[in-house]
């Protein structure tokens, strides 16, 4: 259920990486090259409709002088990066509506550890956990 090229649409598309993503392996060379500083604007503003909460958020992943003075993210913040856009892509598909995904993304979850999927999906773990929940809300399996 991984779709790659709504992984990059929530990054920011073709408009933003500057390549069409089509594949895994696409998006892995993007990400391991280190991705336009833009994409992670476009995937917290994706979840966060206050400037406020969005800049927050930015600012888990990159710290805030380091993202001013940077085109570019490194391949660490790249991979943070493409797995909160995996996790949001996921959410959309299973909520099939992004405000109703963006909800669940933002509110705690007590099989997150009263974690907000998307705080959760900062750590490869805590990613894994939202996918799994939204694996089992998509299949109808208790959560």
């Amino acid at each position: 259920m991984l779709f790659p090229e709504k992984i990059a649409e929530v990054m920011g598309g073709q408009a933003i990486l500057r390549r069409r993503i089509r594949s895994l392996s696409d998006l892995d060379r993007s990400v391991s090259s280190g991705l336009p500083k833009g994409t992670l604007r476009h995937v917290v503003d994706r979840v966060y409709s206050a400037r406020s909460d969005a800049r927050r958020a930015l600012y888990l992943v990159v710290p805030e002088a380091t993202f001013k003075r940077r085109t570019r993210l490194s391949a660490e913040e790249s991979g943070k990066t493409e797995r909160l856009a995996r996790v949001i892509a996921l959410a959309e598909h299973v909520w099939d509506h992004r405000e109703d995904a963006r909800e669940w993304l933002t509110k705690a979850h007590p099989e997150l550890g009263g974690k907000a999927p998307m705080a959760a999906a900062l750590t490869e773990l805590g990613a894994r956990q939202a996918e799994e929940i939204l694996d089992k809300l998509f299949f109808g399996l208790p959560v």
